[in-house]
């Protein structure tokens, strides 16, 4: 068996392809509150957070026009993205509440607490933020015991 990666290693960007980019910006940074970070054109752009070169890159060159795969085929299940706590994460929830996109869940896993939406395109947004290690749930045997039940959104409107 080989090595584990450094434990520093984290996901850089995912990269989406969409049917539409300007529909797409509206979405990650009209809503979300992502910055553009670059244009390529009218068939492709970076985003970020934080002034990184890139978190999220939205692309047309195999999309434009195209529709969402249909449920049962394999893809992307979601992106997730992670806020730094639970305040902004209830900003998050605000701003989709007021742009009316509709959940289609929110969970606590233990680990962190979760809301899940679809971009315009279909593809799946996990906004989520992490508990700190030591609150994380646990087995008699110390192992990881993530769970998934109702988030209580009242109390993470009452954060924002």
């Amino acid at each position: 068996m080989s090595e584990p990666i450094p434990p520093q290693t984290r996901i850089g960007h995912v990269h989406l392809k969409v049917a539409d980019l300007e529909r797409a910006l509206a979405f990650y940074c009209g809503v979300l509150g992502f910055a553009l970070t670059q244009r390529y054109g009218a068939q492709a752009a970076f985003v970020s957070a934080g002034g990184y070169h890139h978190h999220i890159g939205l692309n047309t060159w195999e999309s434009a026009g195209g529709s969402p795969p249909p449920p049962g085929h394999t893809g992307l299940y979601h992106l997730a993205i992670l806020y730094p706590d639970r305040a902004a994460l209830a900003d998050a929830l605000r701003r989709v509440e007021a742009a009316g996109i509709a959940l289609d869940g929110a969970s606590d896993h233990g680990v962190s607490e979760a809301l899940y939406l679809r971009d315009p395109d279909g593809n799946g947004v996990e906004l989520c933020r992490d508990r700190p290690e030591a609150e994380w749930p646990r087995d008699a045997q110390g192992q990881l015991a993530m769970l998934t039940r109702r988030l209580d959104l009242a109390g993470l409107r009452a954060e924002a």
